[in-house]
Formats: structure tokens, sequence, C-alpha cells
């Protein structure tokens, strides 16, 4: 092994100069040393030039980790992010189990003539390709919530990192950034709720369905499922809601309006603050006009257009029928499952007639004669129902006083009274003694306390005299009178008791005019409808009406003697105002302290009834039914056979008189005289027992057939009581 030669040990030094290679390069310097030297105050002078470069140095060191440590922590959420997405994604359905859910479907209710009556289910309108709607409409939604609609793939980052910093900046949330798809993804799919999961499940059903359809069917999906506010989801709900008329013919100051409500369709509804809805409007005007879709001209029109309020429900007499629609769709094709059309018996024009003549009367004489409702119901032969009307305003009370209100018919009721005494052989010329009665403890007393003696049955019930009505139903038996209306038509539970000779068992105006129908086509009782026929879109017929054999429920010859005598009502009766030309009959009702006014008349072609009062039963001042529901009567039934040709009432019956015994003459009572208020006791103080109630008359002796012959006299009730008899 070599030696290694000694030289000798050699010491570090500091701030020494070099020794040449024998010392290997290596010193260490001042300021290394852990203590620094105080030999030499000049290394202490050259100090701070050596820290001011170390500051800089450890600037730029503190970036780098800056940047380091940022990009460490967006890989780190990234992968979180990531695995967010993975997880809420994995919660979800998979992607082949993925579907557009069905829209709700719409009922679509036309009249016969076809006009739309209304739409009902949960949209509330029927659904519109995106080329048959105004295009005003796309384009004005476009421009207030998503211009970038048709460049992104389903999340505009522009928009989002816009709508970031507005919030940011404003110190609140003012702009959303989801973009239109995401917002159809939310409502086809998500709840509203404000969670990170149903973002994230946003975004990726937002991007499957950029991917599965195109830029306008999304577009058109949506406008046809977005709420605009009031009940109204779709843009043909809403502008029906709104503006009363279809989509298609929506103005650009309209669909500026309908777009406008996208951001708060409840607080901005015209229906709630139409400025609110005006202000906002006027917004989305201008942001069409920034992206060049209108221009300066359309954008002043638009801008000038008169504000209105939207009512606060739909309007128009015909939501009554298309409520009856709504309630009886069930019973005849089940679950209403796709959209379909509801064609009905409703003749819109007449019913824009009826609708008009209950309304204009209402406002011109309500308020002097305490008047604030009115219903009118309008049956073909067949029971077709061609127009109802349940109420003055439908915006303002949804209550179908037509079909739903019970209420008292007074006189009107007479006639199946009087139907029960022909039937068992009295003739419109048999006679009766007009004079006070009392029975039991009940006085009827007539209109004004009047009485005109011996009087025909055609005249008693021309007149509405109470004391031969009264008298009659004594003879034939409460009981019968109640079966016969039951017969003919009427459904609501009645009173077998003395006073329904007056009519104070409640029944609806639907029911009423009904009951009415056999008496104008010839004594056969129809099936009462309003649905024809119930459809798809596509044309397959999931209902239609059959008309069936009708039961016959008159004889001819009755249905004779009874419209001979209930012509009488026009010609010189009580309800002188309702003729307008035509051969018909009817009558006139009015209950105790005019609390409801009736006229129920008929033609060949249509029978009718119309009521006014009030719905919380306060009396009117001094309303009968020869006043304005004969006035309501006359303006609809005219207007209802302009241009036809007169027909005969059906049935023939000549009377006059017989045996020699001058025929009784018309008696002239005056103005109406059918008021309940005549009685002498209030008739809902009268107990249930006041007279028979089953039918029997006891020992009244009830008339032969052959009325009025010279061989025998009639006896009637009066004439008991009175002593009269032979």
């Amino acid at each position: 092994m070599a030696k290694r030669k000694s030289t000798g040990r050699i010491e570090p030094t500091f701030d020494g100069p070099s020794r040449g290679k024998a010392s290997g390069g290596f010193s260490v310097s001042e300021e290394d040393r852990a203590v620094p030297s105080r030999r030499k105050s000049s290394a202490r002078r050259k100090a701070p030039r050596g820290r001011k470069r170390q500051g800089r140095g450890g600037l730029l060191r503190g970036l780098g980790r800056l940047v380091y440590w940022a990009f460490v922590l967006a890989i780190w959420c990234g992968i979180g992010g990531a695995g967010l997405v993975v997880y809420y994604a994995a919660k979800m359905p998979t992607v082949t189990a993925w579907t557009i859910p069905d829209r709700a479907p719409n009922i679509r209710i036309v009249s016969a003539d076809g006009a739309l009556l209304a739409n009902r289910g949960m949209t509330g309108g029927e659904a519109l390709g995106l080329h048959e709607m105004s295009a005003y409409i796309p384009k004005a939604v476009i421009a207030i919530e998503d211009r970038r609609f048709y460049s992104h793939f389903g999340i505009d980052p522009l928009g989002l990192a816009r709508a970031v910093v507005q919030n940011v900046t404003s110190g609140r949330v003012s702009q959303g950034g989801s973009t239109l798809t995401q917002q159809l993804a939310k409502n086809l799919f998500l709840t509203p709720d404000r969670t990170l999961e149903r973002k994230v499940q946003e975004v990726l059903l937002a991007l499957w369905l950029e991917h599965k359809h195109s830029k306008d069917q999304i577009l058109e999906m949506y406008l046809n499922r977005v709420y605009f506010g009031s009940g109204a989801y779709g843009v043909e709900a809403a502008s029906r809601r709104y503006f009363n008329k279809s989509a298609r013919d929506v103005t650009l100051a309209e669909a500026a309006t309908l777009a406008g409500l996208l951001k708060a369709p409840s607080r901005l509804s015209p229906a709630r603050d139409p400025k609110a809805a005006d202000a906002r409007a006027q917004l989305v005007l201008a942001a069409m006009r920034d992206q060049g879709m209108i221009g300066d001209k359309q954008l002043m029109a638009a801008m000038s257009a008169p504000s209105r309020r939207a009512p606060s429900y739909w309007t128009g007499s015909e939501q009554y029928v298309a409520d009856r629609v709504v309630e009886e769709l069930p019973q005849l094709i089940g679950e209403v499952r796709s959209d379909i059309v509801v064609e009905t018996t409703v003749d819109m024009g007449l019913q824009k007639v009826a609708e008009k003549s209950i309304r204009d009367l209402v406002d011109g004489q309500g308020k002097k004669l305490n008047v604030t409702q009115g219903a009118l119901v309008s049956i073909d032969g067949n029971g077709g129902v061609r127009a109802m009307v349940g109420g003055t305003d439908y915006a303002s009370s949804q209550f179908d006083r037509a079909s739903e209100a019970r209420r008292q018919p007074g006189s009107a009721f007479k006639p199946f009274v009087y139907l029960a005494a022909v039937e068992e052989g009295r003739t419109p010329d048999s006679v009766r003694n007009d004079a006070p009665i009392r029975i039991g403890k009940w006085t009827p007393d007539n209109y004004r306390g009047k009485y005109y003696g011996k009087v025909t049955l055609a005249t008693a019930l021309a007149k509405s005299l109470n004391s031969v009505a009264a008298q009659l139903a004594m003879e034939v038996g409460p009981k019968t009178v109640v079966d016969t209306a039951h017969r003919l038509g009427i459904e609501s539970s009645l009173q077998a008791n003395v006073s329904i000779a007056l009519g104070t068992s409640e029944v609806t105006p639907l029911e009423l005019t009904a009951a009415y129908v056999p008496f104008a086509n010839g004594g056969f009782r129809p099936e009462v409808y309003f649905i024809r026929r119930v459809r798809t879109l596509d044309g397959a017929v999931l209902y239609e009406h059959r008309q069936g054999a009708m039961p016959r429920v008159l004889r001819p010859e009755i249905v004779g003697m009874m419209n001979a005598m209930m012509s009488g009502t026009l010609a010189s009766g009580t309800a002188q105002k309702a003729a307008f030309g035509w051969p018909a009959a009817g009558k006139t009702g009015t209950s105790q302290n005019s609390r409801d006014a009736w006229f129920v008349g008929y033609t060949a072609d249509l029978t009718t009834g119309v009521w006014f009062g009030n719905d919380d039963g306060s009396p009117m001042r001094k309303v009968t039914g020869g006043m304005l529901p004969a006035a309501a009567w006359h303006d609809f039934m005219a207007a209802a056979h302009k241009g036809k040709t007169p027909e005969p009432l059906p049935g023939r019956w000549e009377g006059g008189g017989s045996g020699g015994e001058a025929p009784v003459p018309m008696a002239d009572v005056g103005d109406e005289d059918d008021t309940l208020a005549a009685v002498g006791r209030r008739l809902d103080a009268i107990p249930a027992d006041s007279g028979p109630d089953d039918g029997r008359t006891a020992s009244i002796r009830r008339p032969a057939a052959d009325v009025g012959a010279p061989s025998k006299k009639e006896t009637s009730l009066l004439d008991i009581i009175m002593g009269d008899s032979q």
C-alpha cells in the first residue's frame, strides 16, 4: 500500500485569498459565519446590497410557490368536482332510460260550430309548433333569457361568468346563469330545490338534451311547458289567459310581456301588477333591439302600445260550460291521458247573446232593483244544451248558478200542478172560484189581495192565481204533484205538502228548464247533455253521444192542453214582455219577498229558463218574473230564432166551454200577480203536515172528467169549504 505524503494540517481560512490547488477549492466567506465577524466593517456596509438582491429573488420564489400550490389545488378541486359529478350521476337513472316525460294533457273544449270555448287541464292550453306561434315569442324569450342559445352547447360559460360578476358586484343574486336548455331540464326532470345535487344533475341533463334534440325542438318544448303565472303553462295558455287570443296572433308588445314573465311569473303577472309587467316588457324590447331582432320603428311602436290589466281569472260565460264539461268527462272516457278535443252542444253565438242579455240587465238596473246575479239555460228538443250562463261575471265568481244553485221557483212550478190536474180529468175550460181560502193554518192569498170569482184554469194559470193553484194541489194531492214533476225531469227532492203548489221546494235552473222540454217537443223527456263527441288530436273517437229513444212522459192531448194554457202567459198573462212574434208558451215565477224571479218559456225549437236574484238570498226591490227574466228571455229567444220560419207548438186543443154554459172571460188582474209574497203566511214557516202529504184528499170529492156538462156541477175544494157542494 502506498504511503500518503504528509503535507501538514490545513486550517480553513475566512476571507483570505485562495491557496491554490492545495486548498481543493474549499473556502468559507464571512457571510457563511453563524455570527459575523466584527473585524471588518466593510462587510457590514456591503450587506444591504446583498439583502436587496435576495428580496427580489424571494418574491419570485413566493410567486412561484403560489402558482404551484394553486395548480395543485385546482387539480384536487377538479378531482373532487369530478367525484361529485360521478356520485350524483350515479344516483340518476341510466342514460338509456332517460326519456322526455309526456306533457300534461290538454282538454280543448269547442262549441257546436268548432269555436274554442276553453282549454282545461294542467297546462290550460294546447301545444303549438314553433312555426305555428307568433315569431315574436321565441325571439323575445331568447333575447331576455338566453341570447347565446343557438351557439352554446347547453351550458353558457360566458353567461355564467357574467352572472357571477354581476351578483358579486351587486352584493345579491340578481342574475342567473342557467340556459334555456338547463331550465327545460329542470322543468322536465327535477324538483325546484336549490341544492348542489340538483344543479349537477341539471347540467348533465342539459348536455343530454342538446345531444338528443335540435335547438328548435328544445325551444319548442320549453315554450310549451314553462310557467307564465296565473295558472297558465305554455305560451298558448298564457296568451289565452292574458290577451284572450291564440299565441298565433300575439303582437310584439304582447310577446315581450310574455317573455318578461319568465323571471317572476306570479309577481310580474298582468293580472296582478300590470305596471310591473309593462316595465319588464320594456326591458325585453330593449334587449331585442340591442341584438338586432327588431328595428327602431318596431321598438317605438311596441313601447307605445297601451298596457292593460288582465282579468284576475278566465272571463266569459262559456267558462261555466267548460267547468261542467270537465266534471262530466271522467264518467265518459275515464282518465285523460293525452290531448283531446271535446265537441259540445253549445252554440257560441247564442252563448254570447245569453251572456249579454243577463249582464246588460244587471249592469243597467241591478243597483236600482238590488239585483246582482242572473242565470240562463237553453235546451233544444233533444236535450242538447245550447247555451248556459251561470252568473254575471265568471272572473269574479266561478259558482255556477245555472246548474248548482237551488232556489225556490215560485209560480214557475205551477205547470206541474196544473198538469197533474189535467191528467186527472180537468181541462183548460174547467172552472174554479178564485176567492180567499184557508187550508189548515195556511191562507194562500193572491197578489195584492185581489180575487176575481169564477175563472177557467187557462185564465188562472196565465194570470198565476195562487188560490186556484192551491185548490188544484189539494184536489190531486201534493204527492201526485211531486211525482208529476219528477217524471218530467225535476231531480231535486221535493216536499209533498200543500205549499208545493206555489213552488216552495228548491230546484236548479237547469233541471227546471229541462222539465219544461216535454211541453216543447210533444211529450218526450230527453237526456240533457253537453258533450256530443270526444276525440283525440288525430281524430280517434273516444266517446260519442247516441240519441236513443226518448221516453214519452205526456200524452199528445195533454201536451196540447198545457200548451194552450201556457200560451196565454205570453199572450195576455204575466209574461207579455216576453212575446217576440213566435208561437211560444211559458210561466213566470217569483218567490217570497222577490228573492227569486223566473221565467221559463219555450217554442217548438228551444226551451229557455231565466233566473235573477242575489247569492245571499236578499230580496230584490219588487222584481217579478214578468220583469227582468221576461225581458232577458225575449232578447235571447228573438236572437236565437232570427231568420227562422215560425213553427206551431206541438199538440192541439180547442176549447171554449160546453153544454150551453158561457165561457168565462179572461180576467184582467193587472200587473204581475204570481209572487209568493202574496201568501198570508210565510210558507217556510208552514209545517210539513199543514196539508195532505200522502197524495190522498180524504173526503174531498174529485170532479168527473166531463166537467162543465149541464147534467153535472163540478165541485171544487173551495165549494166544499164554502158549503156550496151539491
